[in-house]
């Protein structure tokens, strides 16, 4: 993600020196069904026994975590675009969005903003 991404904002009415939240992790959908069953089974990693192999894994497992982090946030700028656009009959105010998103709404505008730009991008890009 590079640096001109918004970031998410302290936890609601943007001070910082609250202890951050903690967000329940939405599900892993294609974590096999025994990962629910077993507290300490993630992806199979416990199984592996040589350290290389383990590190290896390991590091596929978070890179792939950090795109399919990356593309979330990408999403849900655009929604919150979708959501904010003026020409929308149903749109929704700064501060409805960020109730639902549960963000300050100084994140949100800069959401919105990520995603008007994205959206501008993927309709040059047709």
């Amino acid at each position: 993600m590079c640096e001109c991404e918004p970031k998410q904002a302290p936890g609601p009415g943007g001070g910082g020196a609250s202890a951050p939240r903690r967000l329940k992790p939405a599900p892993l959908l294609f974590e096999p069904p025994e990962a629910v069953a077993e507290a300490e089974h993630f992806f199979d990693l416990e199984s592996i026994e040589d350290p290389r192999e383990l590190l290896a894994r390991s590091t596929e497992l978070a890179l792939a975590f950090r795109a399919a982090a990356d593309r979330a946030v990408e999403f849900q700028a655009v929604a919150a675009a979708q959501l904010a656009d003026p020409r929308r009959f149903d749109r929704l105010p700064t501060a409805a969005i960020a109730e639902q998103a549960e963000w300050s709404e100084d994140y949100t505008r800069k959401m919105v903003e990520f995603g008007r730009e994205l959206l501008r991008g993927s309709r040059a890009a047709d």
